[in-house]
């Protein structure tokens, strides 16, 4: 019963906070006036790239729909994040830099 629970809090979240286009570049600005950009979304290929102007490390977590942590990196201002073991689907990527989180929806085809 709980997962059902989870499963429709995890849709109302995604209908609410996203977004329906899909851009080729995000950039997201935190609080802090950070920027990172995560590109291409969605993702035809086995890369994904995410840059960084600040030279702190961020920590990248790829979420299933159903909430389970699929994918793990600590990255620094410019990394790919190899995703060729996530099968075609929708996914959360969650970005942690320093105190700040922020998610952002995936695409991968």
């Amino acid at each position: 019963m709980k997962k059902i629970y989870l499963l429709l809090i995890l849709t109302g979240v995604f209908v609410l906070s996203f977004s329906t286009g899909a851009s080729a570049q995000s950039t997201i600005k935190t609080n802090d006036q950070e920027e990172v950009q995560v590109f291409p979304n969605p993702v035809s290929g086995n890369i994904l790239n995410i840059t960084s102007k600040s030279g702190k490390s961020m920590t990248c977590r790829v979420f299933s729909v159903l909430g389970r942590t699929v994918l793990f990196k600590v990255i620094t201002t410019k990394e790919q994040l190899d995703i060729s073991s996530l099968p075609p689907g929708v996914y959360v990527l969650k970005i942690k830099i320093g105190e700040e989180d922020f998610s952002k929806k995936l695409i991968r085809q």
